[in-house]
């Protein structure tokens, strides 16, 4: 109908890092619509937190699978450790520092 706003297809994308194997953060699923409801349902079965900012996962999901994030993101992929660290200690995980 006109007028009508039509709502862009959710994008998701997990990111995944391991400081003794990767150099940076690196894409372990991306998808859009039903793909991209299934990467947040999974996570949420799983408590791994959620953070929402379509414009990022619409970056990540154009850099493809098993990609390490561009320096350019870093500063955006460090706001998410800081994310998922503050949810840990509320929920009283113990961070480990390497």
């Amino acid at each position: 109908m006109p007028g009508n706003k039509r709502d862009k297809p959710l994008e998701a994308a997990a990111l995944q890092y391991d400081p003794d194997q990767d150099a940076a953060p690196r894409v372990v699923a991306a998808g859009r619509g039903p793909a991209a409801e299934r990467i947040v349902a999974r996570a949420e079965e799983n408590k791994v937190p959620v953070q929402v900012d379509p414009e990022l996962a619409h970056t990540l999901n154009q850099l493809g699978l098993g990609q390490e994030i561009p320096p350019e993101l870093y500063a955006v992929a460090a706001q998410i450790l800081l994310f998922v660290a503050d949810i840990d200690k509320r929920a009283g995980y113990k961070a480990s520092v390497r």
